[in-house]
């Protein structure tokens, strides 16, 4: 699959753009483990145009993590393509625009998702930020509004007429958030359309291995895309690399897993300061699929989150992974 020029190879799978998740640090590991693509966390046009630091830190890109993408979202047209330049300045590889974020603070002010419900504003502020940067432009959206506006088969053609370079479907609508399942034959009927010439990429509940499989022999995307499986489980996506290449499956050993987990942690403290790295990085810690099956684990797990300093979250890490030793033996 071409995104462009760039080339991600067969059944190319990539890491999604996560707010507060998909920092510098994550996306080099999910990199390494065998995403063809990272995205960073969406950026704001009106922050980025504003110089917010917080915002400006977003667009620093590690060589080794590239292919890149930014994603930026805004709701206005001005704005979005000042940002576009801004960010074509910062050097990623590709400019992805956000037309899914379901969250009311995005969604609920124009942007994002918001933006499924004024389709024209939509396609204008696309073909703008096409036009304004050299790079390749890219786009995520839903299936539409909600369950009676799943517009997203003639909006693709649409997208695609506006000059993009690859879309990227979510199957869910912006009322659904993230509940229910996903809808990937809503996916395939995109893909069907033979007016469609750009990759589609297929993003929603690809959460093992086999699902990554089914979404291309079943659904016939061009990508798949990983969200919220990858928070606190960066080694998904070598698994999942594994399956797409048809080998045997050969997980990761859990003294490797731990020791990624430890790397975020050191880099999210080095990276912002102790006190706010470490609050950054207990989503991880929730989420991981690592801490499942310990007996008797959920005093320590509470102590785990709450830890405040890196020495005491190390020291309660390393017991963990005893615990998770012992647990294996037994």
């Amino acid at each position: 699959m071409k995104i462009a020029d760039i080339d991600l190879g067969p059944r190319p799978v990539m890491l999604a753009p996560m707010e507060d998740v998909t920092d510098r640090s994550f996306r080099l590991i999910c990199k390494e483990q065998g995403a063809s693509m990272v995205y960073t966390e969406f950026v704001s046009a009106d922050a980025l145009i504003r110089d917010i630091p917080a915002t400006v830190r977003k667009l620093s890109i590690d060589e080794g993590e590239r292919p890149t993408a930014i994603q930026i979202y805004g709701r206005e047209v001005e704005p979005m393509v000042e940002a576009a330049k801004i960010v074509e300045q910062a050097g990623p590889d590709i400019i992805d625009i956000n037309f899914g974020c379901p969250v009311k603070k995005v969604a609920g002010k124009g942007a994002g998702a918001g933006m499924l419900r004024d389709i024209p504003k939509m396609l204008s502020i696309t073909r703008a930020v096409v036009d304004a940067v050299k790079l390749p432009v890219t786009v995520k959206t839903r299936l539409g509004w909600d369950h009676n506006s799943k517009i997203i088969v003639d909006l693709a053609e649409q997208l695609q007429d506006c000059g993009i370079a690859a879309l990227t479907v979510h199957g869910r609508t912006r009322s659904q958030m993230y509940t229910g399942e996903a809808d990937w034959e809503m996916i395939a009927r995109v893909k069907e359309n033979p007016r469609l010439t750009i990759p589609l990429i297929g993003n929603g509940d690809i959460t093992t291995p086999g699902l990554a499989v089914q979404a291309f022999d079943r659904y016939g995307v061009d990508g798949v895309m990983v969200g919220r499986a990858s928070i606190g489980a960066p080694w998904i996506f070598n698994d999942i690399s594994q399956a797409l290449r048809g080998e045997m499956p050969v997980p990761l050993p859990d003294s490797v897993k731990f020791d990624l987990i430890r790397r975020q942690v050191s880099e999210s403290v080095a990276r912002i300061d102790e006190y706010r790295g470490i609050l950054h990085i207990r989503r991880h810690l929730a989420a991981s699929p690592l801490f499942k099956g310990i007996p008797h684990f959920r005093d320590t797990r509470i102590r785990m989150l709450r830890a405040s300093t890196f020495d005491e979250l190390m020291e309660i890490l390393a017991e963990v992974e005893t615990l998770t030793s012992q647990s294996t033996q037994s």
